[in-house]
């Protein structure tokens, strides 16, 4: 009998930092996986021991590197120098290249790679692997305009995705935000640009979400707002905000008309962390540096506060959640030209990074409890059609191999989402 062909897929995540680019690999990898389909991570984030990886996704770990300064990378744990660590993880990418061979390489976000390391890998394949299909995948909004402009420029990022790209991905809507047009992308690559939509997640069903209110002591009749920083790493002015009203709540006798929940994120600073989970114990609130199941807790929530990241919008989006975003400033105006997209279409609220007080989180939380009709309603109308979209483009691919008519068979569980997504 003959054996039936499997579509290798390869997918490349940094991970210098944060959870964004991993959760974002992980969550496409999870819609893509199939019988005839193997998928493969090449990733260097520290927490990829932690995540669990379903049927026929698996992982290979780089050494981790953190961002010390610009274009500045050092190893996260392991004591050698930064050229040596960047020469291991080179070769463990092009290894693996080279051994899986990739019937498709998807590369997150940055087109070269960490310091180029990408690229050795990219040139074999498009030398040796004729019919491989080489993607970059990029979230909605890098930064600024301007910003990355000038940094595709000086690192001939331009002439990279045109040499070396079959196609290029906008995970997010064009008339919400269009990198083509702001990013001057030229004219010889825009053809080979394709916008899938935002990326929906997957929504545990209404039983799973109340059995875990039920397990945070959250009545039917109260409502839960959970509060998250993404990693944790620049989210502690978001957390000590959220704590210092209601500790203030206290001081006057007033009790929060709510239930809260904090999720740090473990890249959170050891000292902050202590600090945030010491005063939400004696405020009596359940605090976590790592919430396993974040899917099922936006869901089991009437309010998620957030700094805006691509990747816990989309969470929050897909479970229709109500979210107040305070959105980072520095080192990128990424989140905060999200907040304000999104806020465009009625989808959020948002409070300026510098303008978060305790005052004014109280006031728009207050607020967005009572009147959650609007935003309801945005979220409705609001489609999320990343995954589908990024199946009949790799159907287009799947078709063509060793004469097979498999693009039914790429259908990606996009059944696993809800269709109203």
């Amino acid at each position: 009998m003959e054996k039936f062909p499997t579509f290798n897929i390869l997918m490349y995540s940094h991970d210098t930092y944060g959870l964004g680019h991993i959760r974002r690999t992980m969550a496409i990898a999870e819609q893509l996986r199939k019988d005839d389909t193997n998928i493969l991570i090449l990733t260097g984030s520290p927490i990829a021991g932690r995540l669990t990886f379903p049927k026929y996704v698996d992982y290979v770990r780089v050494p981790g590197m953190i961002k010390k300064a610009n274009d500045e990378y050092y190893p996260l744990t392991i004591r050698i120098d930064p050229l040596q660590a960047m020469e291991i993880r080179q070769s463990i990418i092009m290894a693996t290249v080279q051994t899986f061979l990739p019937d498709l390489f998807i590369v997150d976000k940055e087109p070269q790679g960490l310091k180029k390391e990408v690229l050795p890998a990219l040139e074999w394949i498009k030398e040796n692997l004729k019919d491989t299909k080489t993607v970059l995948g990029l979230r909605d909004i890098m930064d600024d305009a301007e910003s990355v402009k000038k940094d595709w420029t000086k690192k001939n990022i331009y002439s990279t995705i045109e040499e070396l790209y079959s196609e290029v991905w906008i995970y997010g809507q064009e008339r919400v935000y269009n990198p083509v047009k702001e990013y001057e992308i030229p004219e010889t690559v825009k053809k080979r640009v394709h916008f899938t939509g935002y990326i929906p997640r997957k929504v545990p069903h209404d039983h799973v979400a109340d059995e875990l209110r039920l397990q945070l002591n959250v009545m039917k009749n109260e409502d839960l707002v959970t509060v998250t920083t993404g990693g944790g790493g620049d989210g502690f002015h978001v957390l000590d905000s959220y704590l210092k009203m209601l500790e203030r709540m206290r001081n006057q006798n007033i009790l929060p008309p709510f239930q809260s929940v904090m999720v740090t994120g473990p890249f959170l600073f050891s000292k902050d962390k202590e600090n945030v989970l010491s005063r939400a114990e004696e405020l009596g609130i359940q605090a976590y540096d790592f919430f396993t199941d974040m899917e099922t807790l936006i869901s089991a929530s009437d309010i998620v506060v957030c700094m805006g990241g691509y990747n816990t919008l989309c969470e929050i989006l897909s479970a229709k959640i109500m979210s107040l975003v305070i959105p980072r400033e520095t080192p990128r105006k990424e989140q905060c030209i999200r907040a304000r997209a999104f806020h465009r279409e009625q989808l959020i609220e948002f409070i300026p990074w510098t303008r978060l007080n305790e005052s004014n989180l109280e006031e728009k939380i207050l607020g967005m409890l009572k009147n959650k009709a609007p935003y309801k309603k945005a979220m409705c109308k609001f489609e999320m059609t990343g995954i589908k979209k990024i199946c009949d483009r790799i159907s287009n691919f799947w078709n063509g191999k060793n004469g097979k008519e498999c693009g039914t068979n790429l259908m990606c569980g996009v059944e696993r989402i809800p269709s109203d997504i």
